[in-house]
């Protein structure tokens, strides 16, 4: 192996993800992540060993080098591969290409135009069904019918580690007579995955699931953060607004779906049957490990949660299928999120809505305090891996810090 990577690595050979840093010395370009290191992509074209145009690896985001397709991407990540395992390849004794990740700075991956959320998992929405609406009928009657999602706001998506201050807006407090204006005292995280799509569509065109895949670049861990009391105030009746907008965070490395193959799985029964251009053939879930801590300012982390993607009642494919079946067309870079992954077990919840149950069951930190939601100083953190048959492949971390609000 031309360069160590530690066993446990996300990053192991069998991944490859995609990213945008910059170092001291040179602007944002792109890279892919190599255990504890950053393979510089810009760098290793001045060798001339790409057959593309490499001024593409040279660009803030990922756009332009997604826009080569699949047959040129997923070459050069095979390429990278082969190259790491061949200690007479164009990589060796050449040190000046990897870059310690702890001297990098992340940057956003892609330009993200437009931004869809969906609401996949049914554990998750018959628990909101159970606390704002009826517990025997907590699912909506469309719920089973369609992948309900909702066009959230692409401005506001940020990369993992910048910190964000509590957004404000009125909330109508128990008995108020009237709402009011104050910082949001229910600020909460979700738990998502979101993909990014890598191939364009025209207007009026359609994505079948058999093709969806196709059109699907990669995906990055999501904390899709929500301000509950704003919520739901606002909420009724066109869904979700500054509740949700004012920052989304994800993880800076893009996983391509090649590097996902080995750890497809089945997704769980859909009954009723969905409509014909909802079927899929063959697996479409991803058994993929994730978790989420919360590390109070001046004290240590807790793992509150426990979840796996493979739980979602609605796959990809059927996401990118019935967005795109009226005819909306699709660009390269945008993002769609999973919605918020939640399990069977209460472990597995991905809100502090579900864990500590609308406040009714808060959770314990190490330094004595409680959380029914987060505090500020409080840094919420989101890691994801994929494991199977001594191959593991991993998103690294997504985490953000809430300070103040202004």
């Amino acid at each position: 192996m031309i360069i160590d990577i530690p066993k446990n690595s996300d990053f192991s050979i069998y991944n490859i993800p995609f990213g945008i840093f910059s170092t001291k010395d040179r602007s944002p370009r792109a890279g892919v992540a190599v255990g504890e290191h950053i393979l510089d992509l810009a760098a290793v074209a001045e060798l001339d060993v790409f057959n593309f145009n490499t001024a593409v690896l040279e660009k803030d985001t990922l756009n332009d080098f997604i826009s080569l397709g699949k047959e040129i991407t997923s070459k050069v990540r095979s390429d990278i591969q082969h190259w790491l395992q061949d200690d007479s390849s164009i990589l060796a004794d050449k040190p000046e290409l990897f870059v310690a990740q702890a001297a990098a700075q992340m940057h956003m991956p892609v330009f993200i135009g437009d931004y869809t959320d969906f609401y996949s998992s049914i554990e998750h929405a018959t628990n909101v069904g159970k606390m704002f609406r009826d517990p025997e009928n907590a699912l909506l009657p469309n719920w089973k019918h369609i992948p309900v999602g909702y066009h959230g706001r692409a401005s506001s998506i940020i990369v993992s580690g910048e910190a964000i201050h509590r957004p404000k807006g009125q909330v109508m407090p128990p008995d108020a007579p009237a709402p009011v204006f104050r910082p949001t005292a229910r600020l909460d995280f979700e738990l998502e995955m979101g993909f990014i799509t890598g191939k364009n569509t025209k207007l009026g065109e359609s994505v079948s699931t058999e093709k969806a895949e196709d059109y699907i670049f990669g995906m990055v861990l999501l904390n899709d953060w929500s301000a509950r009391d704003i919520q739901k105030w606002e909420y009724v009746p066109l869904g979700p607004f500054l509740a949700k907008n004012f920052a989304s965070h994800i993880s800076p490395w893009i996983v391509t779906l090649e590097a996902l193959e080995p750890f497809k799985v089945s997704g769980p029964d859909q009954d009723p049957k969905v409509l014909p251009y909802l079927e899929y053939k063959g697996e479409k879930n991803y058994d993929i490990n994730l978790k989420v801590g919360i590390t109070p300012e001046n004290s240590e982390e807790v793992i509150i949660c426990n979840s796996n993607f493979k739980y979602m009642y609605w796959n990809m494919a059927q996401q990118l299928a019935h967005h795109t079946v009226n005819g909306c067309n699709i660009n390269i870079g945008d993002m769609y999120g999973s919605g918020t992954i939640s399990g069977k077990d209460e472990k597995s919840y991905g809100s502090m809505l579900e864990l500590a149950w609308m406040g009714t069951k808060p959770l314990k930190m190490k330094d004595g305090t409680e959380r029914k939601f987060i505090n500020d100083g409080d840094t919420v953190t989101m890691k994801g891996y994929a494991e199977k048959n001594g191959k593991r492949v991993g998103f690294g971390e997504v985490s953000a810090k809430i300070l103040p609000a202004r």
